[in-house]
């Protein structure tokens, strides 16, 4: 049954501030469970693409007059209607988009033991953490563990910039080492002070890549539990790589070694 459209024009109901609140609390979710904000069609489309459903839908008054995203809203179990200007204040972009949604966290699941796996170590910066789920995604990852101090894999900010990568990984957050004991595979990390270079070594099939904090690093009781540790090359002298360029460049080179074509 199509979902009737329910008009919002308080800013204090509930749904709203449930959205106000995991824009200003990025990590209440993984304290209370409360529902996750997606915000724009993009995310929206992906998360119904992969299976998942969409409990509210917030849309404005001007996109529910266009075809397909009224279409797109009507796939939801509730959709609140609210003029542009209310659902604009909910919005943090520079452009804000015309429709949301509130939807469930994935219910958690054991490690797989032998999926080709990221894990993330301490990463503070959303954006660095949503571009390496979307290069996960894309170069054949099954999942992603984020260690304990990592920022919350399912803030507004890392949805966004994994556009849509999310609904397509296991993820698993907030764990340590000792959680990973089941973790089978053998971890690969990279470092500027590693003498092999990763373009010339045989890289383990499947592994579990381990990238670090922006400033630190890779732990060293994580670094220690590496079979191998490899430097990027990097002739033109800088001293490092933003960890999400540094992460794609390997999970590109796991592929070509597949042998994929």
């Amino acid at each position: 049954m199509t979902a009737v459209p329910l008009p919002i024009r308080s800013r204090d109901n509930p749904s709203l501030v449930l959205v106000r609140r995991a824009l200003r609390d990025p990590g209440a979710y993984r304290r209370d469970g409360s529902l996750l904000w997606l915000e724009g069609d993009h995310l929206l489309s992906a998360c119904l693409a992969r299976g998942r459903s969409l409990q509210q839908v917030l849309v404005t008054e001007s996109a529910w007059a266009r075809p397909e995203l009224r279409s797109l809203a009507e796939q939801a179990q509730r959709v609140l209607l609210l003029p542009d200007a209310l659902f604009k204040e909910l919005s943090t972009l520079e452009s804000p988009a015309s429709i949301g949604a509130l939807i469930e966290r994935p219910p958690d699941t054991p490690l797989c033991a032998d999926l080709p796996t990221v894990l993330l170590d301490r990463l503070q910066d959303a954006g660095n953490v949503g571009s390496i789920l979307r290069s996960a995604a894309a170069l054949g990852i099954g999942q992603v563990v984020a260690l304990k101090g990592t920022a919350a894999l399912w803030s507004p900010k890392v949805l966004r910039a994994g556009m849509g990568a999310h609904f397509a990984l296991q993820l698993h957050e907030g764990l340590v080492l000792d959680d990973l004991q089941s973790l089978t595979l053998p971890w690969v990390a990279t470092s500027s002070h590693a003498s092999a270079l990763l373009h010339r070594c045989h890289l383990p099939r499947p592994c579990a890549w381990i990238f670090g904090h922006e400033g630190q690093g890779v732990a060293p009781a994580l670094m220690a539990r590496c079979a191998l540790t490899l430097r990027i090359a990097q002739p033109g002298g800088e001293e490092s790589l933003n960890v999400a360029a540094a992460a794609a460049i390997c999970l590109h080179e796991s592929v070509r070694q597949s042998g994929f074509q």
